[in-house]
């Protein structure tokens, strides 16, 4: 099957679930935000010396991939569960642990890897503001936006001890 399937030369696109759907609708854009998430993950994944956070990346990669289908879903099927933002509030609460206390603001980017780490957290907020906007209109899995507001406190986290902050 060729990339080039001239489907979506009118404007729209199709959802996972089949649907189709304006290239520039609420939900494309949301989930086209929670990819350019994936793309900042990957970046930060490259760049990180430490095997754990490489890991760690690689997996919320792979979580943002199921995230992404919900969005591009119009189903009650979620795969972003309770389960999900529980793994990953257990994370947080593990790495914050191995952090001193914030007694200052933080200046991001002493390592190319926390650089791009801060790039993550601030494209996941823009994600949850589109998601946001999406969920004012349609009905989505209500965990994306809990998931999402952990994941750019995360990356605040992973950013901070890749920058030895």
């Amino acid at each position: 099957m060729s990339i080039c399937t001239k489907t979506g030369d009118k404007g729209t696109t199709s959802l996972y679930t089949g649907q189709r759907v304006a290239k520039n609708s609420l939900r494309v854009r949301a989930y086209g935000t929670v990819d350019e998430v994936t793309s900042t993950l990957g970046l930060a994944r490259a760049f990180s010396e430490k095997k754990e956070i490489q890991d760690l990346l690689l997996q919320l990669e792979q979580t943002n991939l199921k995230l992404m289908a919900d969005l591009a879903s119009i189903t009650d099927k979620y795969y972003i569960t309770q389960d999900t933002i529980d793994e990953i509030e257990a994370v947080i609460n593990e790495t914050e642990a191995k952090l001193p206390p914030i007694k200052a603001f933080i200046m991001p980017g002493k390592t190319k890897a926390g650089a791009f780490l801060d790039l993550v957290r601030t494209t996941v907020r823009r994600a949850e503001r589109e998601v946001l906007s999406l969920a004012d209109e349609e009905e989505i899995n209500p965990n994306i936006k809990v998931y999402l507001n952990r994941l750019s406190d995360l990356a605040f986290l992973l950013m901070r001890i890749e920058d030895d902050l």
